[in-house]
């Protein structure tokens, strides 16, 4: 994967970002910036509207009810999912969203015919090469995805955000059913790339990866933003042990 060029102020501005299904707001305005190169964590309980926020932010499947969203010094909160995730703006689900027939590279392909229009075919076949390496799949590149380790799945999800070549890529829950021993490799994977430039945007709810991988975090909860600093601050605001950690500290 090849090093972002960093540019000037922040990659990401979300401001006053809401949303409200009928009578009830599932996020009530979230603001925060993200800069070129850092890894942002947003934490919270379930139901704080986490990926709910995502949502607002990829477009996908909706766009926010009111407030800005700012990308690239661009606002995207009025653009379609797909012209959002052509501008470098990319994520990944909860859930494994893949085509469990396929194989792991004929995922990765179906990915980059979506996404990399206007590439020659030699130069999206080669994007698609890199992001399978750079996640380290390329022994299962032959298997069907829906046989593979859940760890696999992840670096798959993730290689199929990468051969868009991002500026920015959002995780959602990442961690989420891995043994301690994928979680390390995981955070390997994911400083890896940040190194390499590529800015990170990370919902989850394993803590102790966000204190290993995130500068700063957002902690949520009911559609709100609570607190924001970094790992230690905003898990010892007393607001968020009491509606996160349940009055206690973890």
């Amino acid at each position: 994967m090849d090093a972002v060029t960093p540019r000037p102020g922040p990659v990401l501005s979300v401001r006053n970002a809401s949303r409200v299904f009928g009578g009830f707001t599932a996020v009530r305005d979230v603001s925060f910036d993200v800069a070129e190169g850092e890894i942002l964590g947003i934490a919270g309980p379930n139901g704080a509207g986490k990926s709910t926020l995502f949502n607002l932010i990829s477009g996908v499947p909706f766009g926010p009810s009111s407030g800005e969203i700012w990308f690239d010094g661009a606002r995207i909160d009025r653009l379609r999912a797909p012209k959002i995730a052509r501008r470098g703006l990319r994520r990944t689900f909860q859930s494994e969203q893949l085509f469990t027939t396929l194989t792991v590279g004929d995922n990765v392909s179906v990915s980059a015919a979506y996404l990399s229009t206007g590439m020659t075919r030699a130069a999206r076949q080669e994007s698609i090469d890199i992001a399978i390496d750079a996640v380290g799949i390329g022994a299962y590149r032959d298997l069907p995805s829906g046989e593979v380790p859940l760890l696999v799945k992840k670096k798959l999800m993730i290689a199929s955000a990468l051969v868009a070549q991002p500026r920015l890529l959002m995780l959602d829950e990442p961690a989420g059913g891995l043994d301690a021993e994928d979680q390390a490799e995981l955070v390997e994977l994911l400083s890896s790339l940040n190194s390499q430039g590529l800015t990170l945007l990370i919902i989850e709810h394993v803590l102790s990866l966000l204190r290993e991988l995130a500068g700063r975090m957002v902690v949520m909860a009911a559609g709100s933003s609570l607190s924001e600093g970094t790992p230690e601050q905003a898990l010892s605001d007393p607001a968020v042990v009491e509606a996160y950690l349940g009055g206690a500290h973890e």
